[in-house]
């Protein structure tokens, strides 16, 4: 396979760009794409003729304007090329049907910032992320907005937060006469996931509606002797991997690493960080390419966080690091970060950032699906915190103390034989539950789910450092001695967030009360932890920065209230189903079967023991009026539950609905352990995990 000559074959990238447009169209359009200048319209027509004709002759036949509302996903409305003339027709993509495309803003979330009546909104071209075809499609990235001007998509507020961050950057960068075009954030999301058979999965309701299994005996051999991670890939999975790479290298997604998680039939893949807006839009066509090439090896792809109880599930661990254009990366300390005063100032800028905004920070990764994740062996907990290892640590220790900081030796590596290479280690060691972590020259916010849209924490924290870059900025210049300025700065802000950083065990058990001593926040739920959102701090720094308007940043954050409480009312109504059409008759079903054996037994000799059966018997009727009891009480708190209110409903369906949803689980699986494999109606978690050979 020819990979480099076949690496984003589909994607009308730069080196596409540059061939088929004019000479000054591209200059202008790369402008705006390196620059941040406004883009030209008067180009649009030369673009739109030349992606359209580039884009036939891949086998196209429409054209989409791609966007993400805020429904978390991706969408599409597919319109031909074809144009009248005459008898016949053209092919055809005007300039203004490139820029701009109208769609249907009622029939999206809105959270109430808009009147459901009224309809028009508009999908505008993000000249900054390639277009590239797909299916027979060219999908063109573009915003969302409604005709009134609100944001109603996922990339306007993170194009918004990357404007932001630039401004405030570039003039901290001014600061120490460094100059350049743009500064970036960027990420590199790693991808967690799960492959089963398909055809176990479509005999499981749970799996099909939910995401997850809601009930679910655990499976003798989990994950307790740590075989599958990084082991030997199977064949299925093998030829599953090969095929996905061939289809993210051809769409420009420079897919990088795979292998085995830690977890039976879990799986990761890890991209090389880009741009976070192109990342973005990477990481969502690489989840719907994850699914659909699974289905061509009779396979589902499942992205939930926590698909099955008792094992790992899966996340997205957000790499994300500040860059200028010309490849100076702000988070990289130097060979002695103690003396390189601006990347302790971005470093402070950072701390305190995540100190200040902890709350919408978590919130921005808060999901029904990962409240299952968070806190669990495989996910920091739900309290963020800080870690910055052994080097930075003494570092910041030392400005905080007010004491000399001594340099440690660099360490080299070896296993202690001659054959063996001298290999140079890490300043630090790697603190995998902790939320965000500094690795070397990014920071790893390790809490997102796996199937999150990576925009929601990307856009809070470009905005949070973006504020603390400004603070600094208005406070630094015009000072006569920036570096003895600025290091007055670091040395108090450092002291005064410095609980949020915590360098030890996250699962220990004196966390909780150490962070509580802190004033830390421990928002365990969305419920919970998503109604920070409204208090007028978290709002002010959206606005202050120009990435949400008030209305904007309220309706965000009743649209994820309201899709926790239809996620959870879903996964309850599910649940009643299961157990009332399927579990209750399918154990009564076995129970009857054991009456039928006792009574036979019984006919012959009524002296033959039968107490096996018997308290068998017992077990599962009392087992069934349990579960029959229980889902008359789920029902009754569902029906009391007003799903507009979306505050005092989503507070039911974490409180109240959910344990009584765990209850029913805890019966369930109870009898799934006593009743016949031959009447249980579902397949099993042995054939989930471990069908596919």
């Amino acid at each position: 396979m020819n990979v480099p000559g076949m690496f984003g074959e589909n994607v009308f990238n730069d080196a596409v760009q540059k061939e088929t447009l004019p000479k000054e169209v591209y200059k202008a359009l790369r402008a705006t794409i390196e620059s941040g200048k406004q883009l030209d319209v008067s180009i649009a027509g030369a673009v739109a003729s030349a992606m359209k004709n580039w884009a036939v002759s891949k086998g196209a036949t429409h054209y989409t304007h791609w966007f993400q509302p805020l429904t978390g996903l991706t969408a599409e409305k597919h319109d031909s090329f074809i144009e009248p003339d005459g008898d016949r027709v053209i092919m055809q993509l005007t300039g203004k049907s490139l820029i701009v495309g109208e769609s249907d803003a009622s029939s999206f979330p809105s959270g109430g910032s808009r009147a459901t009546f009224m309809a028009r909104g508009y999908t505008a071209w993000d000249p900054t992320s390639p277009a590239f075809v797909k299916e027979g499609t060219l999908y063109i990235p573009t915003v969302f907005v409604s005709y009134t001007g609100e944001t109603l998509d996922k990339k306007s507020p993170l194009l918004r937060s990357m404007t932001a961050i630039n401004k405030q950057a570039k003039r901290i960068l001014a600061l120490f006469g460094i100059h350049c075009k743009k500064v970036s954030t960027t990420v590199g999301p790693e991808q967690e996931y799960f492959l089963i058979s398909e055809e176990m999965y479509e005999r499981r309701k749970d799996l099909r509606l939910c995401g997850r299994t809601l009930v679910g005996a655990p499976v003798s051999r989990g994950q307790e002797l740590e075989d599958h991670y990084y082991g030997v890939l199977r064949p299925k999975i093998a030829e599953f991997m090969a095929d996905l790479d061939r289809e993210l290298w051809s769409y420009g997604i420079p897919s990088k690493t795979k292998h085995n998680e830690v977890a039976p039939a879990q799986h990761e893949m890890a991209p090389v960080f880009s741009t976070t807006n192109t990342a973005v839009d990477m990481n969502m066509l690489t989840m719907e390419l994850m699914q659909k090439v699974a289905a061509r090896h009779g396979l589902v792809c499942l992205l939930h966080e926590k698909p099955f109880r008792g094992i790992n599930g899966s996340g997205k661990h957000n790499n994300w690091s500040v860059s200028t254009d010309d490849g100076l990366n702000l988070l990289d300390p130097g060979p002695s970060p103690e003396n390189n005063t601006l990347f302790k100032l971005v470093l402070a800028a950072v701390i305190k950032a995540v100190d200040d905004y902890q709350g919408i920070l978590r919130a921005s990764v808060a999901s029904a699906a990962n409240d299952h994740r968070l806190g669990a062996d495989e996910a920091p907990p739900a309290i963020i915190s800080v870690y910055l290892g052994d080097h930075l640590g003494a570092i910041v220790d030392s400005i905080v103390k007010g004491e000399n900081y001594v340099p440690k030796v660099a360490l080299e590596g070896s296993i202690g034989v001659p054959e063996s290479p001298i290999f140079p280690k890490d300043a630090t060691d790697r603190n995998r539950t902790s939320p965000f972590a500094f690795t070397g020259n990014k920071f790893e916010f390790r809490m997102l789910g796996s199937q999150a849209n990576v925009s929601d924490p990307n856009i809070v924290l470009n905005t949070i450092v973006a504020d603390a870059f400004e603070k600094f900025a208005d406070e630094l210049e015009g000072s006569p001695d920036i570096c003895k300025a600025a290091d007055a700065v670091i040395e108090r802000e450092l002291k005064a967030h410095s609980r949020i950083i915590f360098n030890l065990d996250g699962y220990g058990p004196e966390w909780e009360p150490e962070a509580m001593r802190r004033g830390l926040l421990n928002n365990k739920t969305t419920a919970d932890a998503v109604p920070v959102c409204f208090e007028d701090k978290n709002i002010e720094v959206f606005v202050r920065q120009g990435v949400y308007t008030k209305a904007e940043a309220v309706a965000r954050a009743n649209i994820q209230l309201e899709n926790y409480t239809k996620i959870i009312n879903i996964e309850a109504l599910t649940l009643l189903q299961m157990v009332r059409q399927d579990i209750i008759p399918a154990v009564s079903d076995y129970a009857a079967e054991l009456c039928a054996n006792v009574a036979a037994k019984q006919s012959v000799n009524d002296s033959i023991p039968c107490n096996t059966e018997r308290d068998l018997i017992m077990k599962l009727s009392e087992g069934n009026d349990r579960l029959s009891a229980l889902a008359v009480r789920l029902e009754d708190i569902l029906d009391g539950i007003v799903m507009s209110e979306v505050i005092p409903a989503s507070q039911a369906m974490a409180h109240e609905v959910i344990p009584v949803m765990e209850e029913i689980r805890a019966v369930a699986d109870g009898m799934e352990k006593i009743t016949s494999s031959e009447y249980w109606p579902y397949p099993t978690y042995f054939d989930l995990l471990y069908s596919v050979k």
